[in-house]
């Protein structure tokens, strides 16, 4: 029975569920979860993310954390960890960067959290043979603490599951995945509900909360705030508070209904910055302002590399012409995709300090 038609059997006997929990089922059941058993990444998959554009991305992230490792004191031990490793190619560019530190190599304590067991033969497979052997682990949590913290996630918050609700004549009322009168799957709104945090809007607005991003910026937080440490959130989404309704599935990279075909796409929202910060400062870390991608890949350096690369290789100009396009142009990567950091007291770290 595929997940489809699991859930609809689900949902006609016990009642409509919530986006949060149709999206978990979508991506993570074991059986027919999209990460689960068929993650698509790249070109020819469903989705493209940054590290796949250009090496250019992963190389200035690696020279990223060696700059950070240096601006904690260059710590004799670390735990560097990447939160939804992907195929293992942004890890597999940042450390081929990082070789032009030694000292940090041989500092780090290599972690990947990640729960699919196809993308970690992946990440297995892209970093075999590299300068650090990874370790893996199902969350954060499960990283040994006792020593300072460099993370850094490239589109994970948008894929951690978000409720929603709608504003209605009559107050709030929760969006759920229901059943419709020919039996298949359909969005309905349940009984009159609070819409946590949720400001005025217009009627028939949706606001999204997602108490799974909170809880991962509360976690890091209170981890950095404990261990010391630095963590880099990109992803796209809000950098201000705002409705609207953000789920998307990606398939083939067209977007599909969300609910034609249930473990078959890859279901995201738009990640909430201003709510997965402010968790993470209510847990004792601080924050740095939240950046637009291209502002934050600018201050790293990115036109410069380019420029370099395209020395180096004359003959890959144009190539990389479009690469450094996609990564920082405003109707691409640049805007929509943001930069967010927590890090610990007395940390400014780089790309982020006040211009």
């Amino acid at each position: 029975m595929s997940l489809r038609d699991r859930l609809i059997a689900e949902i006609a006997a016990t009642g409509p569920i919530s986006v949060a929990d149709y999206m978990l089922r979508c991506l993570h059941d074991p059986q027919d979860g999209y990460y689960a058993t068929r993650p698509a990444l790249g070109a020819g998959g469903d989705f493209i993310t940054a590290p796949l554009v250009s090496q250019m991305f992963g190389e200035l992230i690696g020279l990223w954390c060696v700059e950070t490792w240096s601006r904690l004191g260059s710590p004799a031990a670390f735990r560097l960890v990447e939160a939804g490793p992907g195929d293992g190619t942004l890890m597999s560019d940042l450390l081929r960067a990082a070789r032009l530190a030694p000292g940090f190599l041989a500092a780090a304590d290599l972690w990947l959290v990640e729960t699919s067991p196809p993308l970690r033969a992946l990440q297995a497979e892209r970093l075999a043979g590299g300068p650090l052997t990874p370790r893996w682990a199902d969350s954060v949590e499960q990283v040994p603490g006792d020593a300072p913290l460099i993370l850094v996630s490239n589109e994970l918050l948008d894929c951690l599951p978000a409720r929603q609700f709608v504003r209605t004549g009559q107050g709030w009322a929760e969006r759920l995945v229901a059943l419709d009168d020919a039996g298949e799957l359909a969005f309905r709104l349940g009984p009159p509900a609070s819409a946590p945090t949720a400001s005025e809007v217009s009627l028939g607005m949706v606001f999204e909360t997602s108490p799974v991003q909170q809880a991962f910026g509360a976690m890091l937080g209170e981890r950095i705030a404990r261990d010391g440490g630095v963590a880099l959130l990109i992803d796209y989404g809000r950098d201000a508070p705002s409705p609207g309704d953000t789920l998307q599935a990606l398939k083939a990279h067209q977007k599909v209904d969300p609910l034609a075909c249930p473990g078959q796409a890859d279901l995201t929202v738009h990640a909430d910055f201003p709510a997965v910060l402010a968790a993470a400062r209510q847990a004792g870390a601080q924050t740095a302002p939240i950046l637009p991608q291209r502002l934050f890949l600018a201050r790293l350096g990115i036109e410069q590399r380019a420029a370099a690369l395209a020395a180096a290789r004359p003959d890959q100009f144009e190539t990389l012409e479009r690469q450094l396009a996609r990564l920082v142009e405003p109707d691409q990567m640049g805007t929509l995709f943001k930069a967010a950091c927590v890090h610990s007291q007395n940390v400014a770290p780089p790309g982020f300090e006040e211009a």
